[in-house]
C-alpha cells in the first residue's frame, strides 16, 4: 500500500498556468514599459499609463472572446488571470469596474473607482512611511 508523502504540497496545475502567463506578463511590462516611458523622455508616467491601457484593452478583447467561446479553463485562466495580472492589475480593475456598469450598478462602480484609487495611493504611502520608519 502506496502512502502519500507528508511533506509533500499538492500543487494544483492551473496555478502553473497562472504563473506562466503571470511571468510572461510581468517580463513583458517591464520592456514594454522601460521602452514607451524612455521613448517619450518625459517625467510623466507614460510607460506605466501606457501599459495600464494596453492591458485594459487586452482583458477586454479577451474578455468578450471567453464569453462565447468553449476555451479551456487553463488558457483563459494563464491569459486572464496570468498574463493580463502580470502585465497589469489595472486590467482586473477595469473589467470589474465595466461590469458593474453594465450592471446598472453605477454608484458601486463609482464607489470602487474612487475607493480603489484612493486607498491604493493611501495604502502605497502608508507602506513607504512604515518601511522608513523600520
Amino acid at each position: 500500500m502506496k502512502q502519500a508523502c507528508p511533506n509533500r504540497i499538492n500543487f494544483p496545475p492551473m496555478l502553473l498556468w497562472i504563473g506562466v502567463g503571470g511571468a510572461a506578463g510581468s517580463m513583458l511590462r517591464y520592456l514594454f514599459g522601460s521602452l514607451v516611458q524612455r521613448s517619450a523622455g518625459t517625467g510623466f508616467p507614460i510607460g506605466t499609463l501606457a501599459v495600464n491601457v494596453l492591458g485594459s484593452f487586452i482583458m477586454g478583447v479577451l474578455a468578450q472572446h471567453y464569453m462565447n467561446s468553449q476555451t479551456s479553463q487553463q488558457m483563459r485562466a494563464a491569459l486572464m488571470t496570468g498574463f493580463c495580472g502580470g502585465f497589469t492589475t489595472f486590467s482586473a480593475f477595469s473589467l470589474e469596474t465595466l461590469g458593474l456598469m453594465r450592471g446598472g450598478e453605477y454608484g458601486k462602480s463609482a464607489a470602487y473607482v474612487v475607493l480603489s484609487v484612493m486607498l491604493s495611493i493611501l495604502a502605497t504611502f502608508s507602506g513607504m512611511a512604515a518601511a522608513r520608519a523600520a
